[in-house]
C-alpha cells in the first residue's frame, strides 16, 4: 500500500478541530502586539489562552533588549552545536545563573523544551532500567519513554497509592544494573494541579529512585522567590533533574535541565537532541539572561498574576461555574458536553463577546466532558476579568442546558 494512501486511513483523533474547524479552532491567528488584547479573525479580544504568565512578552525593557541583542550578534551567531562550535561565554552565565535560580548546582541549555526533555530521558535510563511515569504527563514525556529502551510502568494520575504498586513492582523486577526513574510534573499544564511530589520522594526511603519533575508551568509562577513547584512544596532538594522552560514565563525559545553535576556533564555529551542540533542562538540566550535578571527583581509580576487568577477563578465559581481545585494560575472550567459544545462556547465567546479562550474535549479529556482552560497573567487588569466573567455569565443559560441534556 503507498505510504500517503495510508495517511488517509489515519485521521487525527481531534478530528473536526482540524479539518472543517482549521484557522478557528485550530492552528487560529491572534494579531498585534502580544498582550492581553490581541485581534482575532479582525476583531479585538480578551486573550486567555497565551501563557505569558508574567506578561514579560509585552515588556519595554525586555523589547528593548531583543533589540539590542539581534543588532549585536544577529540571529545567525554562534553557528553549530554547543559541543563544536556553537558555545559561548553568554551561554555558560546564563547555565549558571539558572542553576541558581533552581537551587541547583549545574544546569544545561537545551534548544527546545519538547525534544530537550525526550532526549534527557532518552540518554538517562537504558534497557536494564525501568522507567515510572504519571499518566497524565505531557507528550514530550510520552514520547521521551516511547524512545527509551527502559520497561515502563505507569500510575494513575496524582495517585500515591498507585504510585506505589508500581513503584514495589519496579523493586522486584530489580537486578543489580537496574535503576529507577520516576517522571511527574510540577504543575499539571491541563488541569493546573500539582505534582505529588512530596508524597513520591517520602517513598525514596522504601526504594531507591530517581526523580525528574517536567516543572514548565512551574519555573517562574510557583515558590516565593519564582524557582518553582519544589521551593512551593519545599522538597527542591529531593527533585534530583528539574526540567524548566523558556515558552511560559519567560515568554521565550529554550529551556534547561538542571541537576548534579555528573548529571549534568553526561547529559552534555549524551543527549542527542543538543549534540546534533545549532545551539541557541545568542540574541536568545542574551535576552533570556535578562528575563531572568528581572523575574527574580520583579515578584509584584508574580503577586499580580495570583491576584488575578484568584479574581477570575472566584468570579466564575460565583457564576455557577465548576472550576478544578488547581494550584496553579492554569484556571480550567469543566462542563458535561461534547465536541459540538466546545466549539460552539468558544465560538459564543469569541463572536458575541470578545473573548478568546482555548477549549478541549474527547480525546484530550474523557468523552462527555468539556474543559475550556484559562490562562491569567500578570498583564491582564480587573477590566479584562470583568469583562469575561460578563461573557461568561450570558452564555451559562445555554451551557449548563447542554450539560442537562447530556446528563438525561
Amino acid at each position: 500500500m503507498d505510504l500517503f494512501d495510508k495517511l488517509e486511513t489515519r485521521p487525527s483523533p481531534l478530528g473536526p478541530f482540524t479539518s472543517e474547524g482549521y484557522g478557528y479552532y485550530t492552528f487560529p491567528k491572534l494579531e498585534g502586539p502580544l498582550g492581553p488584547e490581541m485581534q482575532f479573525n479582525g476583531k479585538d479580544m480578551v486573550v486567555w489562552s497565551i501563557n505569558d504568565y508574567l506578561g514579560i512578552g509585552s515588556n519595554e525593557e525586555i523589547k528593548k533588549t531583543d533589540t539590542e541583542a539581534t543588532e549585536k550578534y544577529s540571529l545567525s551567531a554562534p553557528m553549530g552545536a554547543r559541543l563544536m562550535t556553537g558555545n559561548s561565554t553568554e551561554h555558560e552565565l546564563l547555565e549558571e545563573e539558572l542553576a541558581a535560580f533552581v537551587h541547583k548546582e549545574k544546569a544545561q541549555l537545551l534548544n527546545f523544551g519538547y525534544q530537550g526533555i525526550m532526549s534527557a530521558i532518552h540518554a538517562l535510563v537504558d534497557r536494564n532500567d525501568i522507567l515510572i511515569y504519571d499518566e497524565l504527563s505531557h507528550a514530550c514525556i510520552v514520547d521521551g519513554k516511547q524512545l527509551s529502551m527502559a520497561e515502563k510502568f505507569v500510575f494513575k494520575h496524582n495517585d500515591i497509592e498507585s504510585f506505589k504498586k508500581q513503584l514495589f513492582r519496579a523493586k522486584k523486577k530489580m537486578k543489580e544494573n537496574t535503576s529507577i526513574l520516576v517522571i511527574t510534573e510540577g504543575v499539571f499544564g491541563m488541569t493546573g494541579d500539582l505534582g505529588i511530589l512530596k508524597e513520591i520522594i517520602e517513598l525514596k526511603k522504601e526504594v531507591p529512585f530517581r526523580l525528574m519533575v517536567d516543572d514548565a508551568h512551574g519555573v517562574g509562577t510557583m515558590g516565593e522567590d519564582g524557582s518553582g513547584t519544589g521551593t512551593h512544596l519545599g522538597v527542591q532538594d529531593g527533585i534530583d533533574v528539574y526540567f524548566g522552560t523558556f515558552a511560559k514565563s519567560f515568554a521565550l525559545i529554550g529551556a534547561f535541565i538542571a541537576s548534579e553535576p555528573r548529571v549534568i556533564e553526561f547529559l552534555k555529551a549524551n543527549s542527542r537532541s543538543q549534540v546534533f542540533a545549532k545551539s541557541l542562538p545568542l540574541p536568545i540566550v542574551v535576552t533570556a539572561r535578562k528575563r531572568l535578571q528581572m523575574i527574580k527583581d520583579n515578584p509584584q509580576w508574580r503577586e499580580k498574576l495570583w491576584n488575578n487568577t484568584l479574581k477570575l477563578r472566584e468570579g466564575l465559581m460565583e457564576i455557577g461555574y465548576t472550576v478544578l481545585p488547581s494550584e496553579s494560575p492554569v484556571t480550567p472550567v469543566l462542563t458535561k458536553g461534547s465536541t459540538d459544545l466546545c466549539q460552539d462556547i468558544m465560538r459564543k465567546l469569541r463572536e458575541e463577546h470578545g473573548v478568546f479562550v482555548s477549549g478541549v474535549a474527547y480525546p484530550v479529556v474523557p468523552k462527555g466532558t468539556v474543559l475550556i482552560r484559562l490562562i491569567p497573567t500578570a498583564a491582564h487588569n480587573d477590566a479584562h476579568i470583568e469583562k469575561t466573567l460578563k461573557a461568561f455569565e450570558a452564555i451559562k443559560d445555554y451551557v449548563f442546558e447542554a450539560a442537562e441534556k447530556l446528563s438525561a
